[in-house]
């Protein structure tokens, strides 16, 4: 619970949870453990093809933060259908910034065979969530498969969100989002949309959560939880005087990709 009660607004990815059990106890228990919520949560259908298929969760302190819309992504687009192994389950919220009143959120878990694609689609969903919504202010965050020979560097250029002009990567190509220490790849990323958005982004706060090193864990116990580290990024809330766990004004986002006991975030 040491991950979730950190933040403000929490995204699960890698939710395999079937008949929706594990998520109501893990919300039982996290509002247990963190007298600072009430915590709700809005959790996706289960998303994917054939027998493998996840859920995204939204996890969130309601005293702060509000659900205002959501929708699954029609992955019909005329020149490019069906390009999604899980469509992106996009969700709209309230949050407490005077200059930033409402974000937009879009989690993605990319089929790694297919992330080039994925990503590259990721730019057609936004234009579908600016028609809908009429706001530029969104932010992009999940294991996007994005290094380690899944993405070829060649490739980027071609890559429209890491292209076209207005999407501000925060974690970059160096990173290392990974638990296990034989391995350096930045899989998980933020991207910001909107220049609300990205000047409510404190800078450098975009950073993996080295949880097991915060909270004391082997590599193998920390891969009980997950075999990824958290992404996190903070957003400045100041200027509407709040009085959070963490240092006063700040709302912290995070992404967890959840592949172990749901106890153990």
């Amino acid at each position: 619970m040491g991950i979730l009660s950190r933040c403000d607004i929490s995204v699960l990815q890698e939710v395999m949870d079937a008949k929706g059990k594990a998520v109501t106890a893990l919300m039982t228990t996290l509002n247990r453990f963190d007298g600072s919520g009430p915590y709700h949560n809005l959790t996706s259908p289960l998303l994917g093809r054939g027998n493998y298929q996840e859920r995204y969760v939204f996890i969130y302190r309601n005293q702060k933060i509000r659900i205002l819309d959501s929708y699954i992504y029609k992955d019909n687009h005329p020149d490019r259908p069906d390009v999604f192994a899980r469509e992106p389950f996009i969700a709209r919220f309230s949050v407490p910034i005077k200059e930033l009143p409402e974000l937009v959120l879009i989690p993605q878990h990319t089929m790694p065979s297919k992330a080039e694609s994925e990503i590259d689609a990721l730019y057609d969903v936004s234009l579908d969530i600016q028609a809908r919504w009429r706001t530029e202010d969104m932010m992009f965050l999940g294991d996007f498969n994005a290094d380690c020979g899944y993405v070829a560097k060649k490739r980027w250029g071609q890559i429209r969100l890491r292209q076209k002009p207005g999407f501000h990567w925060l974690i970059g190509d160096k990173a290392d989002t990974t638990v296990r220490e034989n391995t350096r790849c930045a899989y998980d990323r933020i991207v910001v949309h909107g220049e609300r958005c990205f000047s409510a982004v404190v800078p450098g706060s975009a950073q993996p959560f080295d949880f097991p090193k915060e909270f004391g864990l082997s590599e193998a116990e920390a891969l009980e939880i997950s075999d990824h580290y958290p992404v996190e990024v903070e957003l400045n809330a100041a200027c509407w005087g709040l009085q959070p766990a963490r240092p006063a004004g700040l709302l912290l986002l995070a992404l967890a990709i959840l592949s172990g006991s749901v106890y153990g975030i």
